[in-house]
């Protein structure tokens, strides 16, 4: 019973039994390096850790472990890393015949439950490829797009073509470099080809061929405007980082007209910031005139009706004191009274 269920637990696909995850599957380019990182739960830090091909994990083969040291001459390395929680595995030199399904594996220690394992199926090409086909760069700028070749293109001949336009071309020497007008090729020989296109236009956006012998890969450049930034500074005064000594005196023979000009409209225009002012001052005092003048004439008015009314006051008063009779010796016996111009001074008979 206990066989049949180890059986059923090994032909389980990978990543259901739990603990252990990696990556998706992977294409390499032959002759190059990869390095695969194999996560793993907290409790498996002591736990040893192996490297192994084949299709099922049953029956694959070990590559290489965390508890033996590897050959002088292996392709494999492993490492594990317990603080992070993940071991890494690094395959150099890869060849064709190496694309298999490889397995991340945790070893449990425990008959009765099998390793924590996740696989990983590894492509090898020797075909090209590019880090990135989609690149981009302000005008004037640059941009730098990374080949990446197979070991059987080497010695191939590599070049940098514009789709459509073979004429324009930019081939790489036998030195692996090429630098014409504003384009620069640099192969390191080993598996990738730097090409970088300086000074960008607008006219250079589109698509390209990056190829190396028969094999070719497409990239595509997309050049955008300048940004507010560069064309500030592009348009910007240099610093000056100390002043004369003397400022400069313009010498010539007339002085400017334009000079003049401003000279002359100085007055006028402070004439116009005092203009409104007077204006207010002038207003102000010519209603004070209007509402002055009918006053002063009606208070002269009221003076001199005072005297009047006073006047006839008087000489009402002298008539009321009069005697009042008919008689010729009550005439006789009257007295009058004569008033000086002095006020008085009386005098009576």
């Amino acid at each position: 019973m206990a066989s049949h269920l180890l059986i059923l637990i090994a032909l389980l696909p990978a990543g259901t039994l739990g603990d252990v995850s990696t990556v998706k599957d992977l294409a390499v380019l032959e002759g190059r390096s990869v390095t695969i990182p194999c996560h793993y739960e907290p409790q498996y830090s002591r736990n040893v850790k192996y490297w192994c091909r084949g299709s099922m994990h049953s029956f694959c083969s070990n590559l290489a472990r965390t508890d033996t040291a590897p050959a002088t001459d292996s392709k494999v390395s492993i490492t594990d890393h317990p603080a992070q929680q993940v071991f890494t595995v690094t395959m150099s030199d890869l060849q064709e015949g190496d694309s298999d399904r490889y397995w991340c594996g945790v070893e449990v220690g425990n008959m009765w439950r099998a390793d924590d394992v996740a696989s990983v199926y590894i492509t090898v090409t020797h075909g090209m490829a590019v880090v990135s086909s989609m690149v981009s760069g302000e005008e004037g700028g640059s941009v730098t797009v990374q080949c990446l070749y197979g070991s059987k293109h080497r010695k191939s001949v590599k070049s940098w073509c514009r789709s459509g336009d073979w004429g324009s071309c930019v081939v790489a020497d036998s030195n692996g470099s090429a630098d014409r007008s504003r384009v620069q090729l640099s192969d390191d020989g080993v598996g990738e080809l730097t090409v970088t296109v300086q000074r960008l236009e607008s006219g250079d956006a589109g698509w390209y061929w990056c190829t190396a012998g028969q094999q070719q890969v497409s990239v595509h450049i997309t050049v955008t405007p300048p940004s507010a930034t560069q064309r500030t500074v592009t348009t910007s005064l240099p610093l000056m980082t100390s002043l004369p000594e003397e400022p400069p005196v313009l010498r010539t023979s007339a002085p400017p007209t334009r000079d003049v000009q401003k000279d002359s409209e100085g007055p006028n225009s402070l004439g116009h910031v005092f203009e409104i002012p007077i204006l207010i001052c002038m207003s102000v005092l010519l209603l004070a005139i209007v509402v002055m003048v009918p006053w002063k004439m009606w208070s002269h008015c009221q003076k001199r009706r005072k005297r009047l009314d006073i006047t006839d006051e008087t000489e009402q008063a002298l008539t009321l004191s009069r005697p009042c009779s008919d008689s010729k010796s009550d005439q006789t016996k009257a007295a009058v009274i004569f008033f000086n111009s002095s006020p008085q001074q009386v005098q009576m008979f």
